[in-house]
């Protein structure tokens, strides 16, 4: 399903909450941006690669690793996120789809 998946499939949820199934806790991740990558150099055919960002609560920093997010949208989603350190409103995690 992850290959499938355009920048186009995220717009439409900005500022809602993705569930965070992780040991030791659980957790809501909200998606505050999905926004296209530059393209040049990509196969012709293969999608445009896209990235998006995740803010949590600050005071649960996750390790570089493959989460499982839970959205109505799309049910469950293996992602990697990379954390990329806070901003003002929580810590923020990035997920790249080339």
């Amino acid at each position: 399903m992850l290959e499938s998946l355009t920048h186009g499939s995220f717009e439409t949820l900005l500022g809602q909450r993705f569930e965070l199934s992780s040991e030791p806790a659980s957790s809501c991740l909200e998606l505050i941006c999905a926004e296209p990558l530059d393209s040049r150099g990509k196969a012709p055919g293969a999608r445009q690669p896209f990235h998006l960002i995740f803010r949590g609560p600050r005071e649960l920093v996750l390790a570089q690793r493959i989460y499982a997010l839970t959205h109505s949208a799309f049910g469950v989603l293996e992602i990697f996120l990379v954390p990329i350190g806070p901003d003002q409103s929580g810590q923020c995690y990035e997920a790249v789809f080339a």
